[in-house]
């Protein structure tokens, strides 16, 4: 039965072999492996042959090599887990979550829901929008109806009475209650000069 399929290679595959070997070398950029991929190629034409004859044997042998070239660019790109062996001896350090850190790291959080909670309600909502769903500046201007410019503005006054209560200690009068102070006194000031 192998001279059949012998005959048919011969007659309907072998017959494309220098137009084979062009697509190779146009498509391939390492030219020393052209004819391994050609014999690579044959030898899945053969064996997909020997199953069922292609009913157009010259577009299955280009379409059984661009499936080729593609497998072996695919394979070029996949990156080798190998691995490595004893990683005491790579000194790789391990950053364990001790306690400490974790409940510092609690209560920093917490600390941080405070002074959230504490803005007021537009400058929270636009902080949110902004920071937590990472809607841009247009898009929050878009669902609040309000100005890019008042987004902005509501952003850094946000920012500023977090960092404040961050890094002002956070303890007597917060500087979210200081900055209202502070435009009271603002306020009442220019009322005086009038």
């Amino acid at each position: 039965m192998p001279a059949p399929l012998d005959d048919w290679f011969a007659d309907e595959i072998l017959v494309h072999e220098e137009a084979l070997l062009h697509f190779l070398a146009r498509a391939w950029p390492q030219r020393d492996e052209v004819h391994d991929l050609r014999q690579e190629i044959y030898v899945r034409v053969y064996e997909a042959a020997g199953k069922a004859l292609p009913m157009q044997p010259k577009a299955f042998l280009f379409a059984t090599a661009r499936h080729l070239l593609t497998d072996r660019i695919r394979r070029g790109k996949v990156v080798s887990i190998e691995p490595v062996g004893d990683f005491e001896r790579l000194l790789v350090l391990v950053d364990d979550v001790s306690p400490e850190r974790w409940c510092g790291g609690r209560q920093v959080l917490k600390r941080l829901s405070d002074a959230f909670d504490r803005l007021p309600d537009r400058c929270r909502e636009v902080v949110w929008l902004r920071r937590v769903e990472h809607l841009s500046q247009r898009e929050v201007a878009a669902r609040l109806g309000i100005s890019e410019k008042t987004v902005e503005k509501h952003i850094a006054k946000g920012m500023r009475l977090l960092a404040g209560h961050f890094y002002g200690g956070g303890s007597g009068v917060s500087a979210m209650d200081g900055e209202a102070q502070d435009g009271r006194a603002a306020a009442d000031a220019r009322r005086q000069g009038d």
